[in-house]
């Protein structure tokens, strides 16, 4: 199997990002967006999906963490879609939950090419330290739509900063599960013949 690696870059008037993913990772990351919980979070995500993630970010934080936030899930996206190639072999569907403490969390992931996403739930703070915590919802929409995924995700709890760590979890999880190579598939998992 080839590496599944890729490195994107993006330059706006907003944002200079420049990630690097390896699906076929160990879980280390590397990420530096100067939000302080985006940047915990990242790290859970490589961490738990496996994934070696570097990420670095300056961003007009003097704004807000929205544009941070939002291209940072565009460049990832974009980075795991030219990583995973022709999709040959993999799992391509997967599903877990992931409790943190009172709250818990869903993904259903089809790594479809048909960008797609659904959210349900609400977070229980309006923020986390300096991250807005419907960015977690956003940052799931961001990625499905650059990734080429069709992503449904839930969440419920009582506090926000658990609420948030356990989608980003599961998000992590499932989609690590998804992108694994099954030896006994061969081609693109489609009846189509591609994704």
């Amino acid at each position: 199997m080839s590496e599944r690696v890729a490195t994107v870059t993006r330059e706006t008037t907003e944002t200079s990002i420049e990630c690097t993913v390896a699906i076929d990772g160990s879980g280390e990351a590397d990420v530096n967006t100067g939000v302080g919980f985006f940047d915990h979070m990242l790290t859970a995500f490589a961490k738990h999906g496996l994934f070696d993630l570097t990420v670095d970010c300056d961003g007009d934080l003097e704004i807000d963490d929205h544009h941070t936030v939002e291209d940072v899930a565009i460049v990832l996206g974009d980075a795991l879609d030219e990583a995973l190639g022709d999709r040959s072999g993999i799992v391509r569907y997967a599903d877990r939950k992931v409790p943190l403490d009172e709250a818990v969390a869903g993904a259903v992931i089809d790594v479809s090419g048909r960008p797609r996403f659904y959210f349900e739930g609400t977070f229980s703070q309006d923020r986390i330290g300096d991250f807005t915590s419907d960015m977690a919802r956003h940052f799931g929409e961001s990625l499905a739509m650059h990734a080429g995924l069709t992503i449904h995700l839930e969440v419920a709890g009582e506090n926000a900063h658990h609420e948030v760590e356990a989608l980003f979890k599961a998000l992590a999880r499932t989609l690590d599960d998804a992108t694994q190579v099954d030896e006994r598939r061969t081609g693109t998992p489609s009846t189509k013949g591609t994704l």
